[in-house]
């Protein structure tokens, strides 16, 4: 590697290199989510138009459900995220229809890895990794249920008579067939995203691991943690390592009371949380991964408080006191975002050396 952004990237998740940090941001790109040219063409354009340090690609959330042929209705979101027509499962017994989908194969996952091959080739200077999320966020999403522990109790939960109780812990052995399948899926998926090029892959430089809300408020305690989602993030986590030594992975858990302690047995190179939600840890703790931090993601809404996401960027550059870290807001960024919000935050680059 030349030394461009995409080498500082590697450097900072080694500790090594003079870069304080780099800068990056990321959003659905509604009206572009659908066609691998289409939806990489929207991701390269935001990434030029703000001139981002890294990217981190962020397809379409409810992909992973359309591997296992759920249907949404593409053309009507609900927020960020289509309409739901059918629940790949749609009663507990579904479960047992969760299978292995191979990734040479199914169509929604080389969708993927073409718009993925695409990024990369109009991004050589940068790092570039992509989405993926965890196999049990993954089975929640299957079923239509939720990811975060502030939706629970939906009409829709109620009224199907489908929650974490019926899915997951009421059938133990179907669960973990299914997230055996889910995780083999999705590491067979990430690898090909992370293999270089001229071995047939996307040739990214690692993947975003999302945890999406399992943690937060106890959704998923610890026990819990431990038996249904860390064995089967092992297995992703894992083939990345084995397919491209070089691959990084960055862990992300959501929200409030995150908990991304409890990530950290995973290994991971970066970690990324909101350190100014509550019940979180500041962005100075002391883990054994390279922090992702800078502010909250909900004050890029339109008409956002500008002056606050420049109180909490300086807090958490203050907080690093040099050592190395990714700024970044705490999740994804609403679409549409403040655009003054995002030139504060594309402003914000690192002056100086180590």
């Amino acid at each position: 590697m030349t030394e461009d952004r995409r080498t500082q990237f590697h450097q900072i998740a080694h500790g090594q290199g003079n870069q304080a940090w780099l800068t990056s941001a990321w959003q659905h790109h509604i009206g572009h989510e659908y066609g691998a040219e289409n939806f990489a063409a929207a991701t390269l354009d935001f990434v030029r138009k703000w001139d981002w340090d890294w990217v981190k690609i962020n397809p379409r959330a409810i992909y992973y459900a359309e591997v296992w042929d759920a249907v949404y209705d593409k053309d009507h979101y609900d927020w960020l995220v289509p309409h739901t027509v059918r629940a790949a499962i749609q009663d507990a017994g579904d479960i047992a229809r969760i299978d292995y989908r191979d990734p040479e194969t199914n169509k929604i996952l080389q969708e993927q890895i073409q718009a993925a091959r695409t990024i990369r080739d109009g991004l050589e200077d940068r790092a570039v990794i992509d989405t993926v999320f965890s196999p049990l966020s993954v089975l929640l999403l299957l079923a239509d249920l939720p990811l975060y522990p502030d939706e629970q109790g939906s009409v829709q939960e109620d009224d199907r008579d489908l929650n974490r109780q019926t899915l997951i812990f009421d059938q133990p052995e179907a669960a973990k067939s299914a997230l055996d399948n889910i995780a083999r899926t999705l590491a067979d998926y990430a690898t090909l995203l992370v293999n270089p090029k001229e071995q047939g892959g996307a040739g990214l430089d690692g993947i975003f691991f999302a945890e999406t809300g399992l943690a937060s408020h106890g959704y998923f305690d610890q026990p819990q943690l431990e038996e249904w989602a860390k064995p089967y993030d092992r297995i992703v986590i894992q083939a990345v390592r084995q397919a491209n030594p070089d691959a990084l992975v960055l862990v992300h858990t959501c929200r409030e009371d995150a908990h991304p302690e409890e990530f950290t047995d995973l290994n991971p190179d970066f970690l990324h949380w909101d350190q100014f939600r509550p019940g979180n840890p500041e962005i100075s703790t002391d883990f054994p991964a390279v922090p992702v931090g800078g502010a909250d993601f909900e004050l890029f809404n339109p008409g956002g408080d500008v002056n606050q996401i420049r109180e909490e960027l300086d807090q958490t550059i203050q907080a690093r006191q040099g050592r190395p870290f990714l700024l970044a807001p705490s999740c994804t960024i609403p679409t549409p975002a403040d655009e003054e919000a995002l030139r504060v935050l594309s402003g914000t680059r690192a002056s100086k050396e180590l």
